[in-house]
């Protein structure tokens, strides 16, 4: 299947899934957006086991197309035509990553900028080129973060750092991005694709049922007391149980050899 803006192909389980509008350094029009939903339709069911999830050229996604914006609210006479259809097409993406019960790895080149930098943190792992830079840049127009950024970033950097990066726009490069704990590793900007798609062909080849519960207890988890917690554990705990995968990773430990997960 083709997409107007983006990218899609899938081999041996992982599907790659590539923004392409390199001449606007991937900005997320509305045609972008809704391109963005339907491949990871797309790889739903086209049954892959992972999701890689790029840019094409020089950026990973440099945020909303600030052009599009202002031809709406120039046609319109009001701002918030943006910030509608638009915007909730935007959150609709990001639950989709989040809930879809597949690993997500973001393949982050170059500029990596606003609704961008929270496309890469609502995925499961982040990789980066050592060319790559991050910016919450929403401050810098006057705007306030979206794309579940407030959600995802003080999570994964904490409160103090989180809110530095917000206030002022700063950029951040792939290095001090992986020591504040923002991303999973920095690679090679020429191999990025290449270790991206090998990592997440590594998940799609293990028990993805029960990696996918692991995704919806993680989910759980930033909202859930201990007790509640506890509860999801539990019940995907049983469900794992009653899987093949965990037959066949049960036998494969009693007799000394990998196990062969399915899926199921």
């Amino acid at each position: 299947m083709s997409f107007e803006t983006v990218n899609y192909a899938i081999e041996n389980g992982v599907a790659t899934v590539t923004m392409n509008r390199p001449d606007a350094l991937n900005a997320l029009s509305l045609q972008l957006t809704l391109d963005l939903a339907a491949a990871i339709k797309q790889a739903t069911d086209d049954n892959a086991c992972a999701v890689v999830l790029t840019g094409s050229g020089r950026a990973f996604c440099s945020g909303g197309d600030l052009r599009e914006m202002k031809s709406m609210w120039d046609k319109e006479g009001r701002i918030e035509a943006f910030l509608e259809e638009p915007l909730a097409a935007l959150h609709k993406v990001i639950m989709l990553i989040r809930e879809t019960p597949i690993p997500f790895v973001a393949a982050v080149n170059g500029v990596c900028a606003g609704a961008g930098t929270n496309f890469a943190l609502a995925c499961d792992i982040v990789f980066a080129g050592d060319d790559a830079v991050f910016r919450e840049a929403f401050v810098r127009i006057g705007l306030s973060p979206d794309c579940g950024g407030t959600f995802f970033l003080p999570r994964a950097v904490g409160e103090k750092i989180a809110a530095e990066l917000f206030m002022t726009g700063d950029a951040v490069t792939a290095e001090r991005a992986a020591q504040i704990g923002m991303i999973n590793r920095v690679v090679a900007a020429d191999s990025l694709q290449d270790e991206a798609k090998q990592f997440a062909a590594k998940l799609a080849a293990g028990p993805t049922g029960a990696i996918g519960r692991i995704k919806r207890m993680l989910n759980a988890s930033f909202s859930n007391d201990l007790r509640s917690q506890l509860a999801i554990e539990h019940e995907c705990q049983i469900e794992s149980g009653k899987a093949d995968d965990f037959k066949e990773g049960v036998a494969a430990f009693f007799e000394k050899r990998p196990p062969n997960f399915t899926g199921r």
